[in-house]
């Protein structure tokens, strides 16, 4: 693998079912090997208890619970000085400029999944604070990454190993 300059600063992204945890853990754990202390971060685990709470009652979040959330999540991806793969869902553009606000040299991996394979992976996490029922408003917020935004999308269909390699592709492609 062709290693990035500086060790890499990475938010996978998407909507609840993609696979950010999954693909998130496995790229810290390849891209470790060449940044040593890379570290791999699911910004699930730094939600308030009041927006789990929230979610978890079928409600979904507004800008009011999501903002203070995505500041704390830019700092995190900000003080992986020895690199940090963060899993977060980031939909909206203005969401991933807070993330940039905080650590302006970050870059985003979308998973890109159907949604009918979207609905059939929520449905297999029983007791996971993220409901089905919630999909669709996630969905109906989700702007792809731009263009002009550092990152790249992926498809995440296929093993974990094949969407890894297709994320890290991507980054030796450069943005």
């Amino acid at each position: 693998m062709t290693a990035p300059p500086s060790p890499p600063r990475l938010v996978v992204m998407g909507p609840s079912g993609a696979g950010k945890s999954v693909v998130g853990s496995a790229l810290a754990e390849r891209l470790a090997a060449r940044f040593p202390g890379l570290s791999f971060v699911d910004a699930d685990d730094l939600h308030p208890a009041a927006n789990v709470e929230k979610m978890r009652a079928g409600v979904p979040l507004d800008d009011v619970d999501r903002l203070p959330w995505l500041r704390v999540v830019g700092e995190e991806l900000a003080a992986g000085e020895t690199g940090r793969v963060i899993a977060c869902s980031a939909l909206r553009r203005r969401y991933r400029d807070v993330i940039r606000g905080a650590c302006p040299d970050g870059a985003f991996i979308e998973l890109v999944v159907p949604t009918d394979e979207l609905a059939d992976r929520l449905g297999s996490r029983p007791g996971h604070f993220m409901p089905v029922s919630l999909l669709a408003s996630q969905l109906e917020a989700l702007e792809p990454l731009g263009a002009d935004e550092a990152g790249a999308r992926v498809d995440n269909v296929g093993s974990v190993d094949e969407v890894v390699a297709r994320a890290i592709a991507a980054i030796e492609r450069g943005w």
